[in-house]
């Protein structure tokens, strides 16, 4: 049985190469914790809880309009632990699939409402110029699409609609007073899981065959270790 998450796919994606590197050999570059990100992470999901267990819509909701509370679920501390996360078992085709979700919403009408907290800080933010510039918001929606699949596959009746909450860390304002302040964005996509299965079951077959894909000519840590090894033949 193969273990994926959701980055792994992610990887899959990006860059065959560097994802058999990372799952079949253990090789992957040096990453530095996200500390800041994780302390925004854990203080949104902290005001969410809060109004979870009043079982009333977070005032974020109601500025929005949208028709929901925070979902209230024995297994919700499971489904955000990075540790644990939401998994699917497919037996058939060999794999345990799974990532951590930030929060989860419900409607009214019993539907599910899957959200992810990003935290960024950028001058005169601005989403739809930041999704039509950069490739990496892509990868949002896929990571949202990846977990409604994954609930759905748990039985879970999920709406198509998914929000990041966007906080955007203000870094000229005149006084610090050891106060990081920010505004925030909700942004809401309309998403398709369609892909997803079709990539999933790629992923798992790739990694139990032989092959070893080239070099992707789009992936950065691929060109850097290629012009390195372009350089040091010369010098």
């Amino acid at each position: 049985m193969i273990k994926i998450s959701r980055t792994g796919v992610e990887k899959y994606l990006a860059c065959k190469r560097c994802f058999i590197l990372n799952y079949k050999y253990k090789v992957y570059p040096p990453s530095l914790p996200f500390t800041l990100n994780n302390a925004v992470d854990n203080l949104c999901k902290n005001e969410f809880d809060y109004y979870r267990k009043l079982k009333k819509p977070h005032p974020l909701f109601i500025e929005h309009k949208i028709d929901a509370i925070p979902f209230d679920h024995p297994e919700l501390d499971n489904w955000r632990s990075n540790f644990k996360g939401i998994r699917f078992v497919n037996n058939q085709e060999g794999y345990n699939f799974g990532g951590a979700i930030d929060d989860v919403w419900v409607k009214s009408n019993g539907q599910l409402i899957l959200a992810d907290v990003k935290a960024t800080s950028k001058n005169n933010f601005n989403w739809e110029e930041t999704w039509e510039k950069y490739e990496y918001p892509k990868s949002y929606r896929r990571q949202l699409e990846m977990y409604q699949w994954i609930f759905r596959k748990n039985g879970f009746d999920v709406a198509n609609e998914a929000y990041l909450v966007y906080f955007n860390g203000l870094k000229n304002q005149p006084m610090f007073n050891q106060t990081l302040e920010f505004e925030l964005h909700l942004v809401k996509l309309e998403c398709d899981d369609s892909w997803v299965e079709k990539k999933v079951n790629e992923a798992t077959n790739l990694l139990v065959s032989n092959e070893f894909p080239k070099a992707s000519k789009t992936c950065e840590n691929c060109n850097y270790l290629r012009k390195r090894w372009n350089i040091s033949k010369i010098i």
